[in-house]
Parts: C-alpha cells; sequence; structure tokens
C-alpha cells in the first residue's frame, strides 16, 4: 500500500470525524447524516489530486460543515 500524503491523511481525518459525528445524531436519522457525507466526499473526488489549493479549501469547508451539524440542536439533515 502506497503512503499517503499528509492531505490525503487530513481528508481521511475529517471523514472519520464526520462518521463519528453521525453517531451522536437519533438512530432514526443516523442514515440520513452518513448518507449525506458520503455524498460530499463522492462529489468532490473528481477534483484534480495536484489542486492543492482546492483541496485544502475544500478541508476547511468541510471541518466548518462539521461544526455546525455536530450541534445537539440539528437532528436530521435533508441533502
Amino acid at each position: 500500500m502506497p503512503r499517503l500524503s499528509g492531505l490525503q491523511k487530513d481528508v481521511l481525518v475529517l471523514y472519520r470525524r464526520c462518521l463519528r459525528a453521525c453517531r451522536a445524531k437519533p438512530a432514526d436519522t443516523r442514515s440520513n447524516f452518513q448518507a449525506f457525507a458520503r455524498r460530499e466526499f463522492e462529489k468532490n473526488m473528481a477534483l484534480n489530486k495536484k489542486d492543492f489549493s482546492t483541496i485544502e479549501f475544500m478541508l476547511r469547508k468541510g471541518t466548518r460543515q462539521l461544526e455546525i451539524y455536530e450541534a445537539p440542536g440539528v437532528t436530521n439533515i435533508a441533502g
């Protein structure tokens, strides 16, 4: 298995954080959060892997979005 770059590790860390945050949501809406996280990551898989500034921007955006969705008041997501 090839070694991962720093950005690749950061993306995986963010994805794991998203999945962990899903576990804190109500059981009946948990699948909505998981599906949303998966869609967002899949949507951005087509990015050029050498476009570091865009990847860093998307990481920052994803982190901010995760912080919003981690809030206890957010119980469902429509996406």
